[in-house]
């Protein structure tokens, strides 16, 4: 009797793995750096609190520190959310798909609509960034009235780490498009 080993599976190449390990790297490490972004929100809640019910003498700039943090915050996580599995998605049907089927869907949706979305999105913010810091834009919705243009810098840099974080998505989903395996598993999260 003779031993036949099983088939093995695909495995793909060192260089395409390391270009969604370094994307994916990327996106997690930043992530990290932009949790810093929790510090101004908390002290600013913090400081709005004890002011406004202990002096009873509100600030002026709490609102605007607390609104523009939690949006950089959102904003600059959404990669993170992508790397992580955790964008919305219509599981009823989903999870009776093959992983060939979810990395057809996934691959066609990636190349033809995020990622022109996103290039489209980094580019017109990019001019909207730029023209915020050439007429100095500033707030206006009290007498603080803060730089509006380093949130509005926020945007085509959230853009550009979807993109690239899509790009990974994508590679992970045309291989498991091509073989019927994903390259990874995302842990369901449910909020």
């Amino acid at each position: 009797m003779t031993y036949t080993s099983p088939p093995s599976r695909p495995v793909p190449s060192r260089g395409y793995l390391a270009v969604i390990r370094t994307i994916d790297s990327i996106t997690e490490l930043s992530s990290y750096l932009f949790l810093l972004l929790i510090i101004p929100l908390i002290f600013a809640n913090v400081i709005e609190v004890f002011a406004r019910y202990v002096l009873r003498d509100p600030t002026i700039w709490a609102l605007d520190v607390t609104t523009m943090s939690y949006a950089a915050l959102f904003m600059l996580g959404s990669a993170l959310a992508l790397l992580k599995g955790a964008h919305v998605r219509t599981d009823l049907l989903w999870e009776g798909f093959s992983d060939r089927t979810k990395g057809m869907i996934d691959s066609i949706a990636f190349l033809f609509l995020f990622l022109p979305t996103m290039a489209v999105l980094f580019y017109i913010s990019v001019d909207d960034f730029m023209y915020s810091i050439s007429i100095n834009e500033r707030g206006s919705s009290g007498a603080w009235t803060p730089a509006l243009w380093p949130l509005r810098g926020i945007i085509p840099l959230s853009a550009a780490l979807l993109f690239m974080q899509g790009v990974s998505e994508l590679m992970k989903s045309l291989w498991a498009w091509r073989t019927g395996v994903f390259l990874t598993k995302h842990e369901k999260i449910e909020v």
